[in-house]
Formats: structure tokens, sequence, C-alpha cells
């Protein structure tokens, strides 16, 4: 049976003495790893969870974190990546919606551990995964390494859940993603010929672990038995410094960071030699940034990903072999993976003509088993095995997909699902505002930026740092508008009485040629 636990001891039987971590210059084999990971699956056991409960990770990249992915599974658990850029009310719904019993952290997030302890009833354990010292009031992942011998892998796998991945809702309140074994191997394996990873492949985590994004690239070095090199976090001059040092072949990088790195003083004297390709996605490319990559590094081959969450998460990829044609194929999102089927479906569930714009649906073995304790939102994404995006696009004569809008209510900025409702609740409670809508609108770096309408109350006054300042109190930092509109009339609406956010977005978006950027 597919299991999670069963990628590790897999890799350790084929490649046992080669590097599986490298971080920090610390390098741990495939044998060292299998271990380690064995011995935290077995930590977990004695604590009296039971199988398929859920063990929550909040942490920044590590070779630590990485372990952890898999040890949960290997305990027969149900691992739950927390946002690390999510403040505590966030992260405290997310462990409380989910029965999360177990936290596993690092130094970065001691005091907001501490807090949420505090908080969530639910929350039973926590385990410290860091550098330095051990709280008093957590246990030591090394000390419960050392201590437990190496446990047998757990039997669960296939179609029963390996995890619940929080993105974004409608209702202003994160949806957990159930995912299952099989869902994530599937989609790593649709991937993997298009990564073109091997057991000599080196690659790069310096997105965020918790993110889908880079957990397809991890997926598609796991499966190869490749090295996986580890940053804790994004930093320009670290980045070329590590591809060099440690002659990273492949690394998944959203957009907003590829622009970082080409408008780096050392980006043209940087040695990207070894680089052989770069993983693109959690959000659309602008197409000048594109263009900068291709003619800075044209020997790097560059695969665009597209998808969602919900689908483990490639849905359909654009390959060097495209990107090198050029043209109006580099607005495209590419085909399907070999193991899924792509629609562009009408409102009655009738497929669109070639050139014809509809809602993007997705079938395959990678699709989610539904929404944790969200049976209404399952419903209604999760139709006859074909998951509905939110997302609009069209197919071209030659089966290429463009996403030309989205359905969904959300901002996707720097690679983050931002659900509108969720700032405007935010926004709304500050005594002074009235009304409040807010939209995504074109930015340079991030693709897109979040901004706020808001209509004051009569006689009321509030700027844009105060309600900055407001909003910091409750949402995180990237979903905090970054620019404002103050309007005394009211807000367009629809018929039914909606607020039409085409009408607010086109004074922003009328010179592109699509609503999405």
């Amino acid at each position: 049976m597919i299991s999670l636990q069963s990628l590790i001891e897999r890799a350790a039987r084929l490649n046992g003495e080669s590097v599986a971590t490298c971080y920090k210059g610390n390098e741990r084999t495939w044998n060292t790893t299998a271990q380690r990971v064995g011995g935290l699956a077995s930590s977990l056991q004695s604590l009296g969870l039971s199988p398929g409960d859920r063990v929550g990770i909040l942490s920044l990249n590590s070779a630590n974190y990485y372990e952890a992915l898999f040890a949960i599974p290997w305990a027969g658990l149900c691992v739950v990546p927390l946002n690390t850029r999510w403040a505590v009310p966030e992260n405290e719904y997310a462990i409380s919606d989910s029965g999360t019993r177990v936290v596993l952290f690092d130094d970065a997030f001691t005091e907001q551990v501490r807090e949420l302890r505090e908080r969530v009833n639910s929350l039973e354990q926590c385990i410290f995964i860091g550098e330095g010292d051990c709280p008093t009031w957590a246990l030591d992942a090394e000390t419960l390494i050392r201590d437990h011998p190496v446990s047998t892998p757990s039997s669960r796998g296939g179609e029963e859940m390996a995890g619940v991945f929080y993105t974004g809702g409608t209702t202003g309140f994160p949806k957990g993603v159930m995912q299952s074994h099989w869902a994530i191997w599937a989609s790593g394996m649709g991937s993997l010929p298009m990564f073109g990873m091997d057991r000599s492949s080196r690659y790069l985590h310096v997105a965020p672990m918790f993110h889908m994004a880079d957990f397809a690239g991890g997926m598609a070095a796991t499966l190869s038995a490749a090295s996986n090199i580890v940053m804790q976090s994004f930093d320009p001059t670290a980045v070329y410094q590590t591809i060099a040092a440690e002659k990273v072949t492949h690394a998944l990088l959203v957009p907003a960071m590829i622009k970082v790195l080409l408008d780096h003083p050392n980006a043209a004297t940087a040695d990207m030699s070894s680089m052989e390709k770069i993983i693109y996605g959690a959000s659309p490319m602008p197409a000048a940034t594109l263009e900068r990559c291709m003619a800075l590094w044209p020997h790097i081959g560059l695969v665009q990903a597209y998808g969602q969450t919900e689908l483990a998460p490639v849905a359909t990829m654009l390959s060097p072999e495209d990107h090198r044609a050029g043209g109006q194929i580099l607005k495209s999102a590419g085909r399907p993976t070999p193991i899924n089927d792509v629609r562009v479906v009408s409102d009655d569930g009738a497929d669109c003509a070639v050139g014809v714009s509809g809602e993007v649906v997705v079938k395959g073995p990678h699709t989610m088993m539904g929404y944790w304790n969200k049976p209404v939102e399952t419903q209604k994404a999760l139709k006859d095995g074909w998951v509905y995006t939110g997302d609009a696009g069209l197919f071209d004569k030659n089966g290429y997909l463009y996403i030309v809008d989205r359905l969904k209510d959300m901002v996707v900025t720097g690679g983050e699902n931002v659900f509108t409702t969720e700032v405007e609740n935010a926004l709304i409670s500050h005594e002074a505002v009235q009304d409040v809508s807010v939209i995504g609108i074109p930015h340079d770096e991030w693709g897109e930026a979040v901004h706020a309408i808001v209509i004051l109350h009569a006689g009321s006054s509030a700027s844009e740092d105060d309600l900055t300042a407001h909003c910091r109190a409750s949402i995180a930092g990237y979903k905090i508008p970054k620019s404002f509109t103050f309007r005394d009339e009211p807000m367009p609406l629809s018929g039914a009485g909606k607020v039409l956010k085409t009408e607010l977005r086109k004074p922003f978006w009328e010179a592109l040629d699509r609503q999405v950027n």
C-alpha cells in the first residue's frame, strides 16, 4: 500500500548512504533520516495518541521539519502543517478545528505556542524541534529520538487521510483540506516527469515547507531519493550562496522570490551553473519577470505548475520547451499532468468550446477527500469526483489552459491565498468603518496586492495607519491591505444586492489583458 512513510523506507533502501537532507551545512543520509523518523514516530506513539489523530507543525524550514512531515504518518497519525505567517487567532482556529492534540515547534514560535497551549483545550502536548534550548513546558525532540527505539511503520496509507492542509475560506475562516496518502503520492508522480529529478538531484527547499507548493517539490525529491537542501527562510543573498556552495540543481520559487533574485545586485554574477530547473507556481508570473528570468539564465529549464491545495497540489504544467517556444503560450498554465483530467465548464456543467471561458474543474487520484468539518463547502467544491477550482479559464486548440479570472473571492499575493471576506471582517470591526470591500490589484513584485475600499461612518475618521494597526491584531501581515481607497458613495451592487467587485476592480485592471497578474 502506498504511504508517505513507505517513501522514506524506500529511499533508505535504495540510496541509504547518500545525502537526504542538508541544513546549515549539516548532512544526514537517508539511513540516518529513516532512523530519526522512526524514533520520532515511536515517541509520538508513546503519548497515547490514536491512529488518525492530528499532529501540527509550526516551524520555519529545517531538516527536522522534513523529518517530522514523515514521522507523523509513520506513527499512524495525520499531519497538520500550520502557517508560519498566521497570527495566534488563525492558528488557534486551525488547531481547534482539526482537534490537533500535539504541536511540534521551533525557536521562532516558542512564544506563539506557549500562548496557544493556554488557549486551545485540545492541545495536550508540545514538542520542540528547534536548535536552541527546549522550554521547560515542552518535550525535546532530540531526547525523544534518542530514548525511543525505531517503531514499525504504521500500516495506514492508501485512501486513508494523511493530513489536513489549511487554506483560506470564503466564510472568513480557513478550510482544512483533507488529503490522502494516495493523493499526495499521485500528485508527486504526475509532476515528476516534468520536474526531471533523479537520485543525483539536489532540491532546494526555500519556499515555506508548510505550503503545498514546496510540498510538491519535496515529494518529487523524496520519490527520487534525491537530496533535500533546506534553507530556513528566503534571503536572496543566501539563496545565491547556497545554490553555488551546495550545487543545487532544482528549486521551487514563487514569482515574487524570482523577482527579488533578479533585482539583486549579484544576479548577473552569481554562480547558477549547477541549476537545471526552476519550478514556479503558487501565483501567476508577471510577463516582465518571466522574460528577465529567461534572458538571464537561458540554461535553466523553467517549469510552471498550476494547481491548488485541493489537488495536492498540481493540475497542469508548462514545460521548458514551451517556455523556449515563447509567444502567447507563455501566458498559459500548460497542459494537464499525466494523472489527471481537466475540463472547462459552463454554469450548467457542459464543456465550453475552445476559446470560451468557464470554470476550471479537475479530476484524478490527487483530488481531495473534502474539507474537514465542512460538508456544505465540500459538496460545492467536489462533485462526482471533480474539484471545482473557482478559477475561470479556457483551452486553446492545442489543449493549453489559460487562467483568465478568479471566480473565488480571493487575492493571490506572493504565492499566498488571501480570502477577502476575512480581511473585510477584520476591517469592519473598526468602529469608524461603515462598509468595506477588499479586492486584488496588480503589483509588480507580488503579482497582486490586497487593496481595501473603505466607507467611513459620517463624522468618523480613520487613517490608513489606523486601519493597518487594527488589522494586525487579528490577521497575518500578508493579508493586511497594502493600500486603501476611501470613498463616500455606496458600493456598486448587483440586482441581488451583492457588491459588484468587478466594477471596483476595473480601474486597476483595465489596461491588462487578464484579471489575474
